[in-house]
C-alpha cells in the first residue's frame, strides 16, 4: 500500500464510518475503481480503531460516567439501578452477539463475504430497510427505556454488519428504529456498542498483519490517524443533522450506489 492510497483510504473511512452507508464497502468498491489492491478486512478493522477513538473523545463525558457507575455496580446492588450502570451491562451485553458470530465466521468474513456482488446486494437490502424502519419507527424510546432484550436485538443487528455493505451503524440504528427508538437515541447506543466490538476485532487483526511479511504499518497507521480526525467531524455533524432531519439523504444514496455497483459489475468494469 502506498502512501497516497492510505491518505485516500483513510479520508474515505473516517467519512463513511459513522454515516449509515457502510465504511467496508467503500473502501472495497473504491480500490477496485482506482486499480488497487483490495485492502483486505484487517486494513479496515485496524483503521476503525481510529474512528472509534473518535468516539470515545466526543462521547468521553458519557464514557466516563458509564465506566465510574458500571465498577462500582460490580460489588454494590444499589449501584445497580444507576442509569449508568445499566448502560454499561447493556453494552457488554449487546456486544456479545458480534463476538461470537465474528468469532464462528472469521473466515468468511475475510474471503467470500468480500465479494462486491454480495456488498452491492446488501446496500440495497439494507438500506430498504434503513428507509422502512426511519419513516415507520415510532422513534418514542430513550437510551432511559432500554431493556437485556432490546440490548440483544441491537446486538444482533450490530453482527449484521460483518457482511460488507450492510453498514455497522445503519444495521443497529436500523434496529434501534424498528424497535421504536428515537434517531438520536438509537445513535448514541450504536456508537458506543461498537467501541468493545471493533477495538477488540481491531487489535486482533493488527496482531495478524504483524505475521505477514513486508507489512505496510507506516500507510497504515497514517490511514488510522486521519480516520481519527475525519470521523470525529463527521460524528459531530451527524448527532447535530438526527435532532432535525431524517436518514432518507443516506437511504437514497445506498439505493444509488448499489445500483451503480451492479450495473459496473454486470458490464465488466468491476469484477466480484
Amino acid at each position: 500500500m502506498t502512501w497516497l492510497e492510505a491518505l485516500v483510504l483513510g479520508v474515505v473511512q473516517g467519512l463513511t464510518e459513522f454515516l449509515p452507508i457502510s465504511s467496508s464497502a467503500h473502501l472495497l468498491i473504491l480500490s477496485q475503481l482506482l486499480g488497487w489492491e483490495d485492502p483486505g478486512a484487517a486494513f479496515t478493522a485496524v483503521t476503525q480503531i481510529g474512528t472509534e477513538l473518535a468516539v470515545i473523545l466526543y462521547f468521553r463525558r458519557e464514557i466516563s460516567a458509564i465506566l465510574r457507575a458500571w465498577t462500582r455496580s460490580i460489588v454494590s446492588a444499589d449501584a445497580r439501578r444507576d442509569p449508568d450502570a445499566r448502560m454499561g451491562w447493556l453494552v457488554i451485553i449487546g456486544t456479545i452477539p458480534i463476538g461470537v458470530l465474528g468469532l464462528l465466521f472469521a473466515d468468511q468474513i475475510e474471503t467470500v463475504a468480500r465479494n462486491l456482488w454480495l456488498t452491492a446486494s446488501m446496500l440495497i437490502i439494507f438500506g430498504l430497510l434503513l428507509g422502512v424502519a426511519d419513516a415507520l419507527g415510532a422513534r418514542r424510546k430513550t437510551e432511559r427505556d432500554l431493556t437485556v432484550r432490546d440490548g440483544l436485538l441491537f446486538g444482533l443487528a450490530q453482527a449484521l454488519a460483518l457482511i460488507p455493505g450492510v453498514s455497522r451503524s445503519g444495521a443497529t440504528i436500523t434496529g434501534g428504529l424498528a424497535m421504536g427508538y428515537s434517531r438520536a437515541a438509537a445513535a448514541r447506543y450504536a456508537f458506543l456498542l461498537a467501541i468493545p466490538a471493533v477495538l477488540a476485532s481491531g487489535l486482533y487483526e493488527a496482531t495478524k498483519i504483524g505475521d505477514e511479511a513486508n507489512v505496510a504499518w507506516g500507510p497504515t497507521i497514517l490511514a488510522t490517524v486521519i480516520a481519527f480526525g475525519v470521523g470525529l467531524a463527521v460524528i459531530a455533524w451527524l448527532m447535530r443533522w438526527l435532532t432535525t432531519r431524517s436518514y432518507l439523504p443516506f437511504v437514497v444514496y445506498r439505493l444509488g450506489l448499489g445500483i451503480l455497483v451492479l450495473a459496473l459489475l454486470s458490464a465488466g468494469v468491476l469484477t466480484a
